[in-house]
């Protein structure tokens, strides 16, 4: 069963800025606690990640995954293409230019290979929208 989420916060630092702390894959394990390993296998031609390796550690259930991004001036979205633990999974970032800074969406679905009980998907999600937000904010503006 896919499940899905979605979460906004504002950051006070222009969108490049964001994108910036966003396209460092590589230095996401410094603060987001649910990722334990990245790899970038491809880069565009501005340097960001198209394809990716990661492994994930949410609510104690380890995934190994490879990810595809495509980048805009404004935005991020990714999908799974390989997953020892999803189905699929599409996510996406968003951001406004404010007069304080960024407001960012973040929007998330997933869908688990195995049945995971409820309560476990609640708080992983939960553990994830707040990372992808809170934790992005925290680095991004220090």
């Amino acid at each position: 069963m896919a499940v899905s989420g979605s979460r906004e916060v504002d950051i006070e630092a222009p969108p490049a800025d964001v994108l910036a702390v966003i396209a460092d894959l590589e230095g996401l394990p410094a603060w987001s606690s649910i990722h334990k390993k990245v790899s970038v296998r491809e880069r565009d031609d501005a340097g960001r990640p198209l394809v990716a390796e990661m492994t994930v550690a949410v609510m104690g259930i380890t995934d190994e995954q490879v990810l595809e991004f495509a980048w805009t001036d404004t935005s991020v979205s990714w999908k799974v293409v390989e997953s020892t633990q999803q189905k699929s999974q599409t996510a996406r970032y968003d951001l406004t230019e404010t007069d304080r800074g960024t407001h960012l969406t973040f929007e998330i679905t997933l869908d688990p290979k195995i049945p995971v009980p409820g309560f476990i998907v609640k708080r992983g999600t939960k553990t994830v929208l707040e990372t992808a937000t809170d934790g992005l904010r925290q680095q991004v503006v220090g």
